[in-house]
């Protein structure tokens, strides 16, 4: 007798700990479904393994880690007085020789800086034909005008790609951009 009271619980605790598992993998699948929906995808047509979802999770936050680091580098670089002689150039009528561009990636966007004169006006609307050309979305785009300069930015960003394909493009852009501006002086 004591055998068949020992079977129901046997087959009670297996159950328990089947149900157990079961929840403990659903509880898991959701939280790995939580870390793949904060990660921007570059590829949305093509389902990727666990394994790879995590890849690009670390990824992904190394990336951050990066940008973070940078960011904070560029802060205290302005802070530290970069900016105070562009601000004094500025109120003695500083008018650069030429148009200049600055390019700066930030995460999966771009901020480009471009310093001309008064009367270079279509130097902006070739630099906003350039970005269309090379499939960028520009988000938002201002200027500022400070004695006869012009202070144009540009905030863009150059669209769903995978992340090689995204540095790829970003080189592309700076390139014709920087060619443009280097012949506009020329």
């Amino acid at each position: 007798m004591e055998i068949n009271n020992n079977i129901p619980n046997n087959i009670s605790s297996r159950t328990d700990r089947k149900l157990i598992e079961r929840n403990r993998r659903n509880q898991m699948k959701a939280l790995y479904s939580e870390l793949n929906s904060l990660v921007p995808h570059y590829n949305s047509r093509e389902s990727i393994s666990l394994p790879d979802q995590l890849g690009e999770a670390a990824n992904y936050i190394k990336r951050l880690q990066t940008n973070l680091e940078r960011m904070k580098q560029r802060k205290d670089s302005l802070i530290s007085g970069g900016q105070s002689t562009n601000i004094a150039s500025s109120r003695t009528g500083f008018s650069p020789k030429g148009p200049q561009i600055q390019i700066h990636e930030m995460g999966s966007s771009l901020v480009i800086g471009l310093t001309t004169d008064t009367h270079s006006r279509f130097i902006f609307n070739d630099t906003i034909r350039i970005l269309h050309e090379e499939g960028a979305d520009i988000v938002n785009a201002s200027f500022s005008v400070v004695g006869n300069t012009a202070f144009h930015t540009i905030h863009l960003t150059v669209g769903e790609l995978t992340p090689d394909y995204h540095g790829v493009a970003v080189t592309r852009i700076a390139e014709r951009l920087n060619k443009f501006i280097y012949d506009a002086h020329a």
